[in-house]
C-alpha cells in the first residue's frame, strides 16, 4: 500500500501552540445578569496546558536563532511554573537539557509536571542569595531576578537564561499570535481586553496589536488586591500564582515587558474573589481553569456591570488549566 501524504500530521508539540479558541461564557453571562458580552480565551489548550507556552517556543526559538542553544548547553529559567510546564514540554521535544528554578509555595502539581518532562526543579529556598532577597524585599521579583542572575547566571558555564521578565520574545510573540487570534476570531469586534498582569507580555503584545488595528480598544490589567500579597507578617496568605501588583510600584520593580502605556485601567482582584469566579465558570459552563484566570474573569465582570459597557464584548484571556490547582484550596 503506497503512504498517503498529508501536512495535517505534525511533527513536534511546539507546532500545536497557539490558535486557542473563542468561547461566550453564555449561562455564567444569564447567571449574573449581565448586559455586556464576556468572551474567554482558553489558553489550557495549548499543549502544556498554559498561555506561557507561546513564550516557551519563542524564546526558545530565539535563542536558537541566535546560536546560544549549542551541544551541552543547559536551559535555564524562573518561574512560578507555568513558563517552567512550557518550557520543560518544548525543551523535551527539541532535546534540550533544562533546569527550572521555581517560586517556593506554588501547587505541587507544577513541580511534578516540570519533572515529568525529564527537567530539573530547584525551589528559590535552595540558593541561600535568592531566598535572602525575597525576604528582604518581601518578593520583589524584578530584583531576585537580578540577584538570581549575579549568584547562578554568571558563575556557571554553558548555560543560557532566557529571563521571561525582560526577554523581549515575550511581548512579540504576543503581538504576532495572541492579539491577531484575538482579532481574527472575533471579526475586530472586540471593546476591551482583560489579562492579568505577572511578566507583562501577554497583555503589552496582544494590547499593542489589537490597539494597531482600532486604537479605541480598551486595555485591561489586573493585579492582586493589597490583601492577597503574602507578607513576612503574614506568609500564609493565599496569592493570585503567577500575577503581581505593578501599578503602585516604583519603577525598579516593574518588569521591562510591562509596557503601562498599553495599559488603559488596572483592576485589583482578592484571591477569594478570583477563587470565587472560577468555581462559579466552572459549574456554569464546564470551563476548569486557575487562580489568575478566574481574576480575569472577575474583573471582567465588573467591566460587563457598568452601564456604559452595555452590549460590548469583553475578551478575558484565561491562562491555564484548573487541573494544576486541585492540590489547593481553589476548588474546595
Amino acid at each position: 500500500m503506497s503512504k498517503v501524504v498529508t501536512n495535517k500530521i505534525k511533527k513536534s508539540i511546539s507546532e500545536l501552540v497557539g490558535k486557542t479558541p473563542l468561547l461566550e461564557i453564555v449561562n455564567y453571562k444569564k447567571q449574573h445578569q449581565l448586559e455586556a458580552e464576556i468572551v474567554v480565551k482558553l489558553e489550557y489548550l495549548n499543549p502544556a496546558n498554559s498561555i506561557k507556552d507561546r513564550i516557551a517556543k519563542a524564546m526558545i526559538e530565539d535563542a536558537e536563532s541566535r546560536g546560544g542553544l549549542e551541544n551541552g548547553v543547559t536551559i535555564l529559567e524562573t518561574t512560578s511554573g507555568n513558563t517552567g510546564i512550557g518550557l520543560a514540554a518544548i525543551a523535551a521535544a527539541k532535546g534540550y537539557k533544562i533546569r527550572i528554578y521555581m517560586q517556593d509555595g506554588v501547587s505541587e502539581e507544577r513541580t511534578k509536571v516540570i519533572r515529568a518532562y525529564g527537567a530539573e526543579v530547584i525551589p528559590f529556598s535552595d540558593v541561600p542569595e535568592v531566598l535572602e532577597t525575597i525576604e528582604k524585599t518581601e518578593g520583589d521579583f524584578v530584583e531576585v531576578i537580578n540577584v538570581f542572575k549575579k549568584t547562578v547566571v554568571e558563575k556557571e558555564e554553558n548555560v543560557v537564561f532566557l529571563n521571561q521578565l525582560e526577554n523581549e520574545a515575550n511581548p512579540k510573540v504576543h503581538r504576532e499570535t495572541t492579539g491577531p487570534e484575538i482579532w481574527e476570531d472575533t471579526d475586530g469586534h472586540i471593546d476591551i481586553l482583560v489579562a492579568a498582569v505577572g511578566t507583562g507580555g501577554t497583555l503589552s503584545g496582544a494590547g499593542e496589536y489589537l490597539k494597531s488595528q482600532n486604537p479605541n480598544i480598551k486595555i485591561v490589567g489586573v493585579e492582586p488586591g493589597v490583601a492577597s500579597i503574602a507578607t513576612l507578617e503574614n506568609p500564609e496568605i493565599p496569592e493570585i500564582t503567577g500575577v503581581h501588583r505593578f501599578s503602585d510600584v516604583g519603577g525598579e520593580r516593574v518588569p521591562s515587558n510591562v509596557h503601562k502605556d498599553v495599559i488603559d485601567e488596572v483592576i485589583e482582584v482578592e484571591t477569594s474573589e478570583a477563587y470565587e469566579a472560577a468555581r462559579t465558570v466552572a459549574q456554569s459552563d464546564g470551563i476548569l481553569v486557575g487562580t489568575s484566570s478566574g481574576a480575569a474573569i472577575w474583573a471582567a465582570t465588573q467591566l460587563a456591570k457598568r452601564p456604559e459597557n452595555k452590549g460590548k464584548r469583553i475578551v478575558a484571556i484565561l491562562p491555564d488549566t484548573g487541573l494544576r490547582y486541585l492540590s489547593t484550596e481553589l476548588f474546595e
